[in-house]
């Protein structure tokens, strides 16, 4: 579940509240997509093939994808026991997208095509959480998705992030 805290937009007084983290990022990435990195596309046609790939990530990574995190992670960090049930399953599920991840990774540098867009940026989060578990071998394995994994967790402000949040998250003892 990719929830953010709230991002709260005024325009001709008229308020706007986001509180979803795809919503939150496109629209910063459009408000912004002069400065810095492009993240949306600069055509019709690139703003098309990504947002078919935001939905992909949206409807088919993500359900599987924050199941292994909470299982794998957030349960063994509070102590309760794992469901491999649902470890099992959200495997299978996420195997399936993964395969057709490795076809495309296989064409393409990123998911969205030859740039580094938001429909990367999206799987960030889950993927982070998942190689430290014993499921990371769903992308390790597969050569074009592991080295988009490479590429994708190097950048920067990616690094960035991951160390200010490693900052702020109590170690184990």
């Amino acid at each position: 579940m990719h929830t953010a805290l709230a991002i709260r937009i005024n325009k001709k007084n008229l308020t706007y509240n986001y509180a979803e983290s795809r919503a939150i990022t496109n629209y910063i990435a459009h408000k912004y997509k002069e400065q810095g990195t492009e993240l949306v596309g600069t055509d019709l046609s690139e703003m098309a093939v990504n947002a078919v790939w935001m939905e992909v990530e949206s409807h088919h990574f993500d359900g599987p994808s924050s199941k292994l995190v909470w299982e794998l992670c957030v349960k063994a960090m509070l102590g309760i026991p794992v469901d491999e049930t649902v470890v099992e399953e959200a495997t299978g599920k996420l195997n399936e997208v993964l395969d057709v991840y490795e076809s495309m990774l296989a064409k393409k540098k990123y998911l969205g095509g030859d740039k580094f867009s938001l429909v990367d940026l999206h799987h960030l989060p889950n993927i982070r959480y998942v190689m430290h578990t014993s499921k990371a071998s769903l992308f390790t394995s597969r050569p074009h998705l592991s080295a988009w994994w490479s590429d994708i967790s190097s950048r920067p402000a990616w690094t960035k992030a991951v160390a200010l949040s490693d900052a702020v998250i109590p170690k184990k003892a």
